[in-house]
């Protein structure tokens, strides 16, 4: 490509921070637009810019198969799209073993960790407090006092009004809450065996982890406390994955897939103890139509309205599990024993 990437965003997006972060490790140029209040132009040809699909962030302004500007989001198709497009710096491994459990943990941030983003950002009197103040002035800095009360208030109002989508209310947070830190041991302990997840270099697993990291340890009060008194390694962690640019990186920073470190093991436990059971449980509620999921997950009552894309994520990890070589199966399913990643995904 001949001019920097283009983009709209927010700084208080997880997906945005993933994606500006992947950029700036990799190298590639870019240019970002906080999203505003106000209409996005063309610098050169004065038009509004096309609308996504889904209005999600960040939006990528990209060509399509016949040239055309178009508006792209979805963070993990794009970074494999960049994969192919850009030279250098890749951030999904080439060894298929690795590249299997980066896909999964990857997802499991993007559609787990979020959960427990989303739950105390908009559950938490001090947290909605803070994000009710600070979001509207991201994308209005300049804006009164009195401009920015009522929009305040109207982020706030959808925000929470979303969390029967996501998942968050008085029947699940406990399953919420002991995740997160049980996510927090285990990540912890991974990261006195290696500085990344595989290794001394940064995925895109890494990079979803960072992005949520953002607001649970650089900005939302409640999560804030938990890690910077108790897993300070953490917070340092998210601090330094901001901005990689400069890190020297070789083939040779990846872990060796026949000998992989227990901490990550014990990840992969994780995700096959709650996400992978909560990922069928919503499938299967989409499927039927059903207008309320109710499961168990961690042996505790689960309910939320189901959630279609999440059902398509499930598909998606079902695919990649299908498509697994003989011996990378087998690999795999020495290495997770009774973990049940691959049952489930079968």
């Amino acid at each position: 490509m001949t001019k920097p990437l283009e983009l709209m965003g927010a700084p208080g997006s997880p997906y945005t921070r993933k994606m500006l972060a992947a950029l700036r490790y990799r190298n590639i140029p870019y240019q970002v637009e906080w999203q505003s209040l106000r209409s996005i132009k063309y610098p050169e040809q004065g038009g509004e810019r096309p609308a996504a699909k889904v209005g999600l962030l960040p939006t990528f302004y990209l060509p399509d198969e016949n040239g055309e500007i178009v508006a792209v989001t979805d963070s993990s198709p794009l970074i494999r799209r960049f994969e192919k497009q850009f030279d250098g710096r890749h951030i999904v491994p080439s060894d298929p073993v690795l590249q299997f459990l980066n896909t999964l943990i990857e997802d499991y941030a993007d559609e787990w960790l979020t959960k427990a983003m989303f739950h105390y950002r908009w559950h938490y009197a001090a947290d909605i407090k803070k994000a009710g103040s600070i979001l509207p002035r991201w994308s209005a800095l300049s804006a009164s006092d009195e401009v920015i009360a009522p929009l305040s208030e109207m982020i706030s109002e959808r925000q929470i009004s979303r969390l029967s989508y996501v998942g968050s209310n008085e029947t699940t947070k406990p399953v919420i809450e002991k995740s997160f830190l049980r996510f927090l041991e285990i990540f912890n302990a991974h990261l006195t065996e290696t500085p990344y997840l595989f290794g001394a270099r940064p995925s895109s697993a890494d990079f979803a982890i960072y992005g949520q990291l953002t607001c649970l340890a650089l900005f939302d009060p409640t999560p804030q406390a938990i890690i910077t008194e108790n897993f300070p390694r953490i917070y340092a962690w998210t601090e330094t994955m901001e901005d990689l640019s400069g890190l020297p990186v070789s083939d040779d920073d990846w872990l060796d897939a026949s000998a992989l470190p227990d901490t990550l093991k014990a990840l992969m436990d994780e995700i096959g103890r709650i996400y992978l059971p909560y990922l069928k449980a919503n499938a299967e509620a989409v499927m039927s139509g059903a207008e309320q999921m109710k499961t168990m997950v961690d042996g505790q009552p689960w309910t939320q309205n189901p959630f279609t894309y999440q059902a398509k994520c499930l598909g998606w990890l079902v695919e990649d599990t299908a498509a697994l070589d003989a011996a990378t199966r087998q690999t795999l399913g020495d290495w997770l024993g009774n973990s049940g990643v691959l049952e489930q995904l079968s």
